[in-house]
């Protein structure tokens, strides 16, 4: 019995801040008419309320429990003096404000909204324009950034910050969001347990989605179109990337997908289309890759060095220039039941699969590989007899290099 009171007695405790909580409301003609000053008044788990308006502050510290609601979209504007908003308690939400003009640095990392060793966290409903970076974590915990738009005006990556940066966090969710003229859209460094889903980057200097030593991450159901190099998953393993588009990233060294030193991750159900290549995989091992479309791209997939133990099934290959380019004479890969919009061999007991196996890889790429300027070589004649000779006898691509199981119509999921 005297358990069962200290019991009640502890959660009626616990509770005790959350009943007595208050609400502020701030406007320009209002008693309290700037948030510092409100977040200074302000008991711990009491509610702000913003009403519309510009607010001319920066470097706003919030070192307690407070949930900071904008009504009518309010206007916070840094002035372009440093960082805007600084979160270094546990259990804060900021909802619903318009911030602009953080300021630029060469030795910090300004941030319109940065979150430091917090947990439970919130970030939603936010506009943030002209920016340096925009939503900073640092060793942050079980938060959510959810349903911010991000604009940057960046012109030069060396001037220019990330969208959104997890460094050091784990247990985020970073879900339908959108982030554009920014460095890198979406930035993780050794960051664990990240879920992003639903996102738009778009139209970003570097990569739509960057992340190095970050394991056991989901991202699902983005748009990656439009940036500079695509999307770069590097140094991490246990990374699951499903239905994702990754749509128009063009340049003389871009791609949709970067893959280096990845293993035991999965690959599938995303869309690569109008890409310079598809995939970039170096290093990469126990990867699968199922039920993709790879479709109008320059390369589809670019495996290089040191790729292992990788299972390719149950893809499309839609006119793409190439279908896949190899480097090296061993193929330690399997290829199985793709789809290739280049065979054309035939099914004589339909049962869907190609009677003749398929080889994906064309002598050409190869040398294209040596000489890009050979390029312009592309829809001859004499690179269709080359391509012909190599599949009846090859020499400069892996002999066992094939899709023993090629199918005779499009893959459907």
């Amino acid at each position: 019995m005297v358990l069962r009171y200290l019991h009640i007695a502890c959660v009626f405790l616990c509770c005790v801040p959350v009943l007595f909580a208050q609400k502020t409301e701030i406007c320009n003609t209002c008693k309290v008419s700037t948030i510092t000053q409100a977040v200074e008044m302000a008991k711990p788990f009491d509610t702000i309320q913003v009403k519309a308006g510009t607010y001319k502050e920066h470097n706003i510290s919030i070192t307690k429990p407070l949930s900071i609601i904008g009504e009518g979209m309010p206007v916070i504007d840094g002035e372009n003096k440093g960082e805007i908003i600084t979160i270094r308690s546990d259990s804060v939400t900021i909802s619903g404000f318009t911030i602009v003009n953080v300021g630029t640095s060469y030795t910090t990392d300004y941030a319109a909204i940065r979150v430091v060793k917090s947990r439970n966290f919130t970030i939603r409903d936010n506009i943030l324009e002209r920016l340096f970076f925009g939503i900073y974590l640092e060793k942050a915990r079980q938060g959510k950034v959810l349903n911010n738009t991000i604009k940057g005006n960046a012109v030069n990556e060396y001037n220019s910050g990330n969208g959104i940066q997890l460094w050091y966090s784990d247990h985020v969710e970073v879900t339908g969001n959108t982030v554009q003229n920014v460095r890198d859209g979406i930035y993780l460094e050794f960051s664990d347990h990240i879920d992003i889903k639903n996102n738009k980057s778009i139209d970003n200097l570097r990569y739509g989605l960057h992340f190095m030593f970050s394991n056991h991450n989901t991202y699902t159901s983005n748009l990656f179109e439009n940036n500079g190099a695509g999307v770069a998953v590097m140094f991490s393993k246990f990374i699951i990337m499903q239905d994702n588009i990754f749509r128009k990233n063009w340049g003389p060294s871009s791609y949709g997908l970067l893959l280096k030193e990845i293993t035991d991750s999965k690959l599938t159900r995303n869309t690569f289309e109008n890409n310079t290549q598809g995939v970039h995989a170096e290093g990469i091992s126990r990867m699968t890759f199922t039920e993709n479309d790879f479709a109008n791209n320059g390369y589809a997939i670019k495996i290089q060095g040191a790729c292992y133990s990788n299972t390719f099934s149950r893809n499309n290959f839609l006119y793409n220039a190439f279908d896949l380019s190899y480097s090296g004479r061993m193929n330690e890969n399997n290829f199985d039941y793709n789809y290739w919009s280049d065979y054309y061999g035939y099914d004589l007991n339909r049962d869907g699969i190609g009677d003749v196996p398929y080889r994906p890889v064309k002598l050409f790429s190869h040398m294209t590989d040596q000489i890009p300027e050979a390029i312009v070589l592309l829809r001859s004649t004499f690179t269709g007899l080359m391509d012909f000779s190599e599949k009846i006898t090859p020499v400069f691509t892996p002999p066992g290099l094939m899709d023993n199981s090629p199918k005779i119509k499009k893959n459907k999921w």
